[in-house]
């Protein structure tokens, strides 16, 4: 195994069990809400994009053939989605409530009214976290090249998916930043109707 699929599969459990290990450290001082808001985003996560992007399911390559057998090995299809939804519901999506609060003052309000500048760090984190995302840690399964399915959340899918920018000889593409350009105005709106 290569120090780069060891660091991929060790960046992948900490994303889906580290969250887990903070919630349960932390319980009695966090908003009751959380586990809520954390279903939710899994069942979208998993729903908008992660499942179609694993399973190939209209015009994609399913994720077994666009990556190592290592890590098909350590990162099985099967579950393949689930940790990837998991990881963005709690490293991402929770990880950016948490951004938005520290960034707020610890202000309880933007959870209740929406605010612009709290979604723009929603926003900015989600995009930024995915461009290193597809930069550093998924380069060899979402390159240029390697077909994504249709979904959802990326409903351009490989169609319409122009390569936004290189850097380093890697690829950042429209269709695989599409879902975090839409659900941050979902998942805003829904911590606003999860705190009334």
């Amino acid at each position: 195994m290569s120090f780069e699929e060891a660091r991929v599969i060790t960046i992948v459990y900490l994303a889906v069990f580290l969250p887990f290990l903070i919630y349960f450290k932390n319980k009695s001082n966090l908003p009751k809400w959380i586990p809520t808001f954390y279903l939710i985003a899994i069942v979208i996560c998993s729903l908008g994009w992660e499942l179609w992007f694993t399973f190939g399911w209209l015009d994609g390559d399913p994720v077994d053939i666009r990556r190592s057998e290592n890590l098909n090995t350590w990162l099985p299809k099967n579950i393949n989605w689930l940790m990837n939804s998991m990881g963005d519901a709690g490293a991402v999506l929770l990880g950016g409530v948490w951004l938005m609060w520290i960034s707020h003052g610890k202000d309880k309000s933007i959870f209740m009214k929406w605010k612009w500048s709290a979604f723009a760090v929603l926003l900015l984190w989600c995009i930024g976290q995915n461009i290193l995302v597809e930069m550093f840690l998924y380069h060899d399964q979402l390159a240029e090249g390697k077909a994504l399915s249709w979904a959802p959340l990326s409903p351009l899918g490989p169609y319409i998916n122009p390569i936004l920018f290189e850097f380093n000889e890697r690829t950042i593409m429209l269709q695989s930043q599409m879902p975090w350009l839409l659900l941050p105005w979902f998942f805003y709106r829904t911590l606003i109707n999860l705190n009334k």
